[in-house]
């Protein structure tokens, strides 16, 4: 079978591995989707991502969907359509008994945090434990599907938002998952969604998923004090200055763009004066399950993805999804 490995900055290929067999409580499937992340742009154009180091041949992808190839035990039918929770939980800690994702020790799909590497996706079969596998429904496609995970993320962070949502958001950064996250506002039913961000072709993606306001960074005055909840998808430290502007007293800020690993300048006063509250959020939970039922009853977020390209194209793929001009999320089909 064909694996797509990153063997250093800029230099993936596909090689020929052999088909794994399943072990007990494994089943085998056949990959269909692959969706391209921030992080694996990072593995692929740095070879690395923030502090993990790419130490071996290391295979991208934790946004998919699949074909059930072989289940051992008979539970998963072949020609079963999947996607994968891509996390395997750590050891359990009591004080954060129900965030599961923060457990330490555990892994997720497509990561080189540890060493060996996660293996991830990108490849015509994989193998994973059972436990991790999500059943479609009839009505969602598997091109659809692939947005199971990163739409997990943006579901997440209107969870660390909490009962914040108001009737007026902001978010900036109208990446893929800042695109899911204005699907998501939207569907929630928040009145007045706004976005900012430095490409005009990003935010008319923004306003073709129910963006009511948007604004080009560093050209359109955006207003100060004016919202309950902000969400910041950048990661640009100016732009998380501007979510401190921008919420309004007792506010939330959401940062859910990874900062960098390093001494950043941010103008925090008015986190103070208006008591705002920073909160982080990570990957999710349980909400990738929240996210199949929203794919399944409304496609409106499926309009993220803007290219699907063959799995021989791959190269191409990474190369159009760092350029935030022309793409929103892509796809790699197998």
């Amino acid at each position: 079978m064909k694996t797509l490995f990153i063997h250093g900055a800029e230099d993936m290929r596909f090689d020929d591995t052999t088909v794994p067999e399943p072990s007990a409580g494994e089943v085998l499937l056949r990959v269909r989707f692959v969706g391209i992340c921030g992080s694996d742009l990072h593995y692929y154009f740095h070879g690395k991502n923030g502090e993990n180091l790419i130490r071996e041949p290391f295979t991208p992808g934790h946004e998919l969907s699949a074909l059930v190839e072989s289940d051992p035990s008979g539970q998963w039918g072949p020609g079963t359509p999947v996607t994968v929770h891509p996390a395997r939980y750590g050891t359990p800690e009591d004080d954060i008994a129900d965030h599961p994702h923060l457990w330490p020790g555990g892994d997720y799909l497509g990561s080189a945090a540890g060493f060996p590497h996660r293996q991830g996706a990108a490849a015509e079969y994989i193998l994973v434990e059972k436990h991790m596998l999500r059943r479609l429904p009839p009505n969602l496609s598997l091109r659809d599907a692939t947005l199971a995970e990163p739409l997990g993320v943006a579901l997440h962070a209107l969870t660390t938002a909490g009962q914040q949502l108001g009737n007026r958001a902001l978010v900036l950064g109208a990446g893929p998952v800042g695109l899911l996250i204005v699907a998501a506002l939207v569907a929630r039913g928040v009145e007045h969604v706004a976005v900012g961000d430095i490409q005009e072709s990003a935010l008319d993606r923004a306003r073709s998923l129910g963006a009511d306001e948007t604004f080009v960074v560093g050209r359109d005055e955006i207003p100060s004090t004016a919202f309950p909840i902000v969400f910041e998808c950048s990661a640009a430290p100016p732009s998380l200055s501007q979510a401190i502007t921008s919420a309004s007293r007792a506010g939330v800020i959401v940062q859910v763009g990874t900062l960098a690993d390093a001494d950043i300048t941010v103008n925090l006063s008015g986190l103070v004066s208006k008591e705002i509250q920073l909160r982080g959020t990570f990957r999710f939970s349980t909400e990738i399950d929240d996210a199949i039922e929203m794919l399944t009853a409304d496609s409106a977020a499926a309009a993220v993805v803007t290219h699907v390209l063959p799995a021989a194209e791959a190269v191409s793929a990474f190369e159009i999804a760092k350029d935030s001009a022309v793409s929103g999320k892509v796809l790699i089909e197998f």
